[in-house]
């Protein structure tokens, strides 16, 4: 049942990412997230909040391939495969990442509270 629902809130994420919709984002993200860059940044739920809201991040592309969902009880690590285009500080990038995710169920409710997302090589 959990990765059922883990599955529709990922697509949601997804869907939010592409659309800057920062209300879903507010929505998805625990507001404790810790989450580390590529770069090796690590950053809170509001620059990433803020990163949308700006337009630091713009994606016109992300597709997801090779997900897994490992569940934990409370606790659902998500790691999947994805090739994402767009701008990032307006300058043109396209490029695939492995990312990370820990949901975490508080109150009947499904967050991200712990990510990671590295590069990977072409």
């Amino acid at each position: 049942m959990e990765s059922t629902t883990i599955e529709s809130l990922e697509e949601k994420l997804r869907q939010a990412m592409l659309t800057s919709d920062v209300s879903a984002l507010d929505e998805l993200i625990a507001d404790d997230l810790v989450w580390t860059m590529h770069t090796g940044l690590v950053v809170n739920k509001q620059y990433d909040l803020d990163a949308h809201r700006s337009g630091i991040f713009k994606f016109t592309k992300l597709e997801i391939g090779d997900r897994q969902i490992h569940s934990y009880g409370d606790c659902i690590v998500v790691t999947l495969k994805a090739e994402i285009a767009g701008t990032l500080n307006h300058q043109s990038f396209c490029e695939t990442y492995r990312f990370t995710r820990i949901w975490v169920q508080r109150q009947n409710r499904w967050q991200i509270v712990a990510g990671h997302v590295s590069q990977m090589e072409k």
